[in-house]
């Protein structure tokens, strides 16, 4: 019967050594990806500061405008007109 409650106990032991183990592995990994993102996020700071600073930004964001579809394009175009003409009737109410 000793024996039995050896084992059990040892079990017992083995399960809770385990477990932690295996959190502070878990906790350890957690923490390195952390660490990774945050560092991404830095050099992807730093990159974006350095564009800002020599213009390439303004560059890229002519690049995303040629990127538009001609049917897209025409449609905001569409809505610029309708919104100008409102606001030169508006105008004209205001005028009289």
């Amino acid at each position: 019967m000793s024996e039995y409650r050896d084992s059990s106990s040892n079990n017992l032991l083995s399960l809770i050594s385990g477990a932690f183990i295996g959190a502070a592995g878990l906790a350890w990994w957690l923490i390195s990806e952390a660490d990774k993102r945050k560092e991404e996020k830095k050099q992807k700071a730093m990159m974006y500061s350095s564009r800002i600073q020599d213009g390439s930004e303004a560059i890229d964001s002519n690049e995303n405008i040629n990127e538009v579809e001609g049917e897209n394009l025409e449609k905001k175009v569409e809505q610029l007109n309708s919104a100008i003409a409102d606001v030169r009737k508006q105008l004209e109410e205001l005028g009289q």
